[in-house]
């Protein structure tokens, strides 16, 4: 099972590539959301992380693409 710190860790990278690049995939959101729910507890990291990245699918700073 991973630390709850290891998973906003993770979680963090991937929003970030996401923000990079300025599109997140069907399969890297779903991977996002597997991570987050890994340890079967979504804490106050990774709940902060998910809103924003919600929030910038919202605003259109990072576009929802179809995986390749």
């Amino acid at each position: 099972m991973q630390k709850s710190g290891e998973t906003g860790g993770k979680l963090a990278e991937m929003i970030k590539k996401a923000i990079s690049d300025g599109k997140l995939t069907n399969d890297e959101y779903d991977r996002i959301l597997m991570l987050a729910d890994a340890d079967a507890v979504i804490d106050p990291q990774e709940k902060r992380l998910l809103a924003q990245l919600q929030e910038m699918l919202a605003n259109k700073t990072v576009i929802r693409v179809a995986s390749e």
